[in-house]
């Protein structure tokens, strides 16, 4: 399959421009899974949380709808960063969304900064979906330096982990490596470019280099720091199935939970 990123460069509060530049771009892209950046179609910096609550969609929104549109159109697999409309509530959250629409939705666990102040806490357990044949499971930015996100994703048979992000800190592309190794995954890091400074102060630069991951940690392809980039490569998900490390080493038989404290 051919599995890629889009790096995108959002303008804030502008819902349909970001969504219908990103639809170009994924009809534009050979590729059967695409994952576009962390709230992707808002931009990032928010003021207030009446400002979250006022952009933020739900699943039945612009968003998820044209996206499923070039969903079914192409035949693909979608995984999008967005602010979920709730309730009174507003999420930092992403959406797997295939031909048929939506088929699952994973609410940001390890809020950054000040979006503790913007967005709930998530919510949702980390789940696997079924992507086609492929087992896809999400994570968004910052839950990279957890190392249990990627881990119960992989023990829950994920080949493939999507992580939409909006990278400001410079540790995570190099971390993913690692995430990737330790759980012999495939991981998808969608980031953006650009910069915000909506609170004075405040300005943001985030740091693009998008990247795929194999299993044995070779970085297949990684974006530049700047610039609107979109890319896709042709992996084989049945390398994530292997756990071996040599004929006697199992990834996760030679887990020692006995020894575990969590």
């Amino acid at each position: 399959m051919n599995a890629g990123f889009i790096q995108t460069h959002p303008k804030f509060g502008r819902i349909k421009e970001n969504v219908e530049d990103a639809a170009k771009k994924i009809r534009a892209l050979d590729a059967d899974l695409v994952v576009l950046p962390e709230l992707f179609s808002t931009g990032y910096q928010f003021r207030s949380k009446e400002e979250a609550r006022k952009l933020s969609e739900g699943v039945d929104g612009y968003a998820a709808g044209r996206l499923s549109e070039a969903a079914k159109e192409k035949n693909i697999h979608i995984v999008a960063g967005f602010a979920e409309k709730a309730g009174k509530r507003a999420y930092n959250s992403s959406m797997l969304i295939g031909p048929r629409g939506v088929i699952g939705v994973y609410r940001k666990a390890h809020l950054f900064w000040d979006e503790k102040k913007i967005f709930s806490r998530g919510d949702t357990d980390f789940k696997v979906y079924k992507a086609g044949g492929v087992k896809v499971g999400m994570m968004i930015c910052f839950d990279w330096i957890f190392p249990e996100v990627s881990r119960t994703l992989a023990l829950q048979g994920a080949q493939i982990i999507c992580q939409p992000s909006n990278l400001v800190l410079p540790y995570c592309p190099q971390a993913m490596i690692t995430r990737s190794l330790e759980n012999r995954v495939f991981s998808i890091t969608a980031n953006r470019v650009g910069s915000e400074e909506r609170v004075r102060g405040k300005r943001l630069r985030f740091i693009g280099t998008s990247q795929i991951v194999a299993p044995d940690g070779s970085v297949l392809y990684r974006a530049a720091g700047d610039g609107v980039e979109a890319a896709a490569m042709e992996i084989n998900p049945e390398e994530a199935l292997n756990k071996d490390i040599t004929p006697v080493n199992n990834l996760f038989k030679d887990r020692r939970r006995d020894l575990f404290v969590l």
